[in-house]
């Protein structure tokens, strides 16, 4: 089966309805290009705020469903696209979750999955607003092909990545906000984005399936400071870990990228790496340390 996916990558502004309203501006050109699943970057709603630790920030967070996710299902039904959107979810009074919905082309909400590992690094304070997720890993069947999602810190974990794959995904989604530290740029810039893009490419290889990561663009400083530069380049891989293509560093794009749905099953054949696992020796995996 070919399908056509469309990445939706741009700059956020500080007004939360202007950039649900260019989200779904763009998903809705990316629908009528030609795109038959869609994914946003990470927290397509606002700017990343977890630059600083702020309580007003909790103010942005909406219920799944509400109206965002609503407004998506919307134009999922219209154009008959799939649509993953990355949201600020408010579960319940001081339960808040780093979460993506799945819609179906009929616009049926399948899903959510919600963050899993959550970062604590400089001008990455997650663990102030997002409680871990407690959807597991999982995949969905899209009239398009079967879908797992996994968000941006996910990414340096190979077990997220098998594991949704074991469950039948065929494209790996990773809605994301990565960038670098203005003041670090010149001396790690380059290894830094390249150490992202080799963990996607590693997991398309491992998993024989397609990985398609969506990144923000611009510089934010919603706290003064240096703030967080975007670097963009949202990107499809290949089954064997190939580019398929990319986006630019710093311009508003929708990356649309036909795929081959029947390349995942002839890469697991030739290169049989779920087949020949070791399931009966990684016991340890589950451990915190291992003397």
């Amino acid at each position: 089966m070919k399908v056509t996916l469309g990445l939706i990558q741009h700059a956020c502004a500080a007004r939360p309805a202007a950039n649900l309203k260019q989200t779904l501006a763009l998903a809705e050109q990316a629908a009528k290009r030609g795109a038959q699943i869609i994914c946003t970057q990470e927290l397509c709603g606002s700017q990343y705020f977890c630059q600083s630790e702020d309580h007003a920030n909790f103010r942005l967070a909406e219920p799944i469903p509400g109206p965002s996710t609503r407004a998506f299902q919307r134009l999922a039904k219209k154009y008959q696209v799939v649509i993953v959107a990355s949201l600020f979810e408010k579960r319940s009074a001081g339960l808040y979750h780093n979460t993506a919905v799945i819609i179906d082309a009929d616009g049926k909400l399948l899903g959510r999955y919600r963050k899993m590992h959550i970062p604590d690094d400089p001008l990455y304070y997650e663990k102030f607003y997002f409680t871990p997720g407690d959807t597991g890993f999982r995949a969905w069947s899209t009239k398009y092909g079967r879908i797992g999602v996994l968000i941006c810190w996910d990414q340096w974990y190979p077990e997220a990545a098998r594991l949704t794959a074991l469950r039948g995904a065929e494209i790996l989604f990773y809605p994301t906000a990565i960038g670098w530290h203005p003041q670090e740029k010149r001396v790690h810039g380059a290894s830094q984005h390249g150490a992202w893009q080799i963990s996607h490419q590693g997991h398309a290889v491992a998993n024989g399936c397609f990985v398609a990561a969506v990144n923000r663009i611009g510089l934010e400083t919603p706290v003064g400071g240096d703030g967080l530069e975007f670097w963009g380049q949202s990107f499809v891989a290949g089954t064997s870990g190939q580019i398929l293509a990319r986006a630019s560093v710093d311009r508003e794009e929708i990356l649309l990228v036909p795929v081959d749905l029947a390349q995942v099953d002839v890469t697991r054949t030739h290169w049989p790496f779920l087949r020949d696992r070791r399931i009966d020796a990684y016991g340890d995996l589950t451990k915190r340390f291992v003397d």
